[in-house]
């Protein structure tokens, strides 16, 4: 087992790092276009495996796709992050280019790859590569609806003071501030509903704290978080690798499921061998319905930004 990274800023190492300690892969490598910037994380990276007990091998690379070559999942994190009081969809017109750039040069090298986007404004990305490339729609990934729904539940557990393994909930929708659509309706703590314990503005409160849990950091950091996100990353790529038919949402490209179509958008997917085994379509309420095609059409309006 194969895998890629491009990108090896803070995103980027911090998967291959959590990729690494899983020890599922046999083999890691860090792309990116500074000079001796991905040998340097790889070695230093590589420096913590007897430490941390794991026999993954992480290599690095400036630039030099041909050593991605027969990679069984690549993930792309290439791009501009956000700074303080910058939106995801500022980012389109200088990640757009490097995406399509990147996604190419790792298809020349690995045509049979399974593709992960992580760049932002992220739905865009992904629905940039879908329309880029000739990979099927199930090799082809977005990450966001995983780490949003991360944050969901750490704010869930917050409000209950509760164990974070009792809090099961999910975010789909956009990956953007206010594209997120958390389900609080669908949210439980070890089976049971969080309004049997929290009140309707406690909920409120924790659905717009996790619409702004990106936000919240980048004020916090003055750069976007890594942790997170490259635990996110590292979670998918485990999910296909090991061929767990996990469920989680991602970014998909849909045809006619929760009657959208045309656009990639967060929706609960199963993760296995071959990427997105089955889009999950669950019941959604009137209001829940309504802020998903909210979201979907500040995801198209985006789309259309792009040179495709």
């Amino acid at each position: 087992m194969k895998v890629t990274v491009v990108g090896a800023g803070a995103v980027g190492a911090s998967c291959a790092e959590y990729i690494a300690m899983k020890n599922f892969a046999s083999e890691v490598v860090l792309l990116d276009i500074k000079e001796g910037y991905a040998e340097g994380k790889a070695m230093d990276l590589m420096q913590t495996a007897s430490l941390n007990g794991f026999d993954t091998k992480i290599t690095g690379t400036t630039g030099d796709y041909s050593k991605t070559a027969n990679s069984d999942i690549t993930v792309i994190t290439s791009g501009i992050p956000r700074k303080p009081g910058m939106t995801r969809e500022e980012l389109i017109g200088i990640n757009a280019g490097i995406v399509k750039s990147v996604a190419s040069s790792l298809l020349e090298h690995s045509p049979n790859t399974t593709m992960i986007v992580v760049s932002n404004p992220m739905d865009t990305m992904t629905y940039l590569v879908h329309k880029t490339t000739d990979l099927p729609k199930n090799r082809i990934i977005g990450m966001g609806g995983a780490l949003d729904s991360a944050r969901f539940k750490y704010r869930l557990a917050e409000a209950l003071d509760a164990p974070i393994s009792d809090i099961d909930g999910m975010v789909i929708g956009g990956h953007s501030d206010k594209g997120m659509v958390p389900l609080i309706s669908h949210a439980a703590r070890n089976s049971v509903k969080v309004s049997e314990f929290l009140s309707d503005d406690r909920m409120k409160q924790v659905v717009e704290d996790t619409k702004v849990g990106g936000a919240t950091l980048t004020k916090l950091l003055g750069t976007s978080a890594w942790y997170a996100p490259g635990a996110a990353v590292s979670s998918l790529v485990q999910a296909i690798a090991c061929d767990q038919k996990k469920m989680f949402p991602c970014s998909a490209y849909l045809e006619g499921e929760y009657n959208l179509n045309d656009i990639c958008i967060g929706v609960p997917v199963l993760l296995g061998k071959n990427g997105i085994e089955k889009i999950v379509e669950i019941e959604l309420s009137d209001a829940e319905k309504a802020k998903m095609q909210e979201s979907a059409e500040g995801v198209s309006k985006t789309n259309t930004l792009l040179q495709v």
